[in-house]
């Protein structure tokens, strides 16, 4: 395994600025996990990462609703944002999502994802964040499976 990659992002801007460069690397079979605690930054970079992706679709917490899929744009992949937060561990509702299916075909983000969503794939991203007092966003990324080979690629790209 890889070591994490540490960055620091002093404004949210910079952290959409992340998501934009990790969206344009993402494909279709891509497994991204977000964690943090509430307000770290997760659904600002899945806005980048949306963005980055060039796909439709208004990027929000899909907290209420548990998933959105958004379709794809010039890159060809959809992106599915999914939010575990209200499923607190019960798995059985993220596999009424079908999101193995949908991995085939888009790249699938999940905010609150770790700790049930990693079995959908030997290969994932998961990407901690944290904000600090001063407003400044942490961000430690833990590459598994072939992430491992492309997160190199992520620091050139950022």
């Amino acid at each position: 395994m890889v070591a994490a990659l540490s960055f620091v992002f002093p404004t949210p801007d910079d952290t959409m600025d992340f998501g934009r460069a990790l969206g344009r690397a993402l494909r279709a079979g891509d497994l991204v996990l977000l964690a943090g605690p509430l307000g770290a930054g997760k659904t600002t970079l899945t806005r980048g990462i949306a963005d980055g992706l060039g796909v439709g679709g208004r990027v929000s917490s899909p907290t209420f609703v548990l998933a959105r899929v958004h379709p794809a744009g010039p890159a060809g992949v959809p992106l599915v944002h999914v939010d575990a937060y209200r499923l607190g561990g019960d798995l059985s509702q993220l596999d009424d999502l079908d999101l193995d299916t949908d991995l085939e075909r888009s790249a699938i983000v999940v905010e609150w994802g770790e700790g049930s969503a990693e079995r959908l794939s030997d290969d994932y991203l998961v990407v901690r964040l944290d904000r600090r007092e001063d407003d400044v966003r942490e961000m430690t990324l833990e590459p598994h499976g072939t992430w491992a080979d492309r997160t190199p690629d992520l620091v050139e790209m950022s």
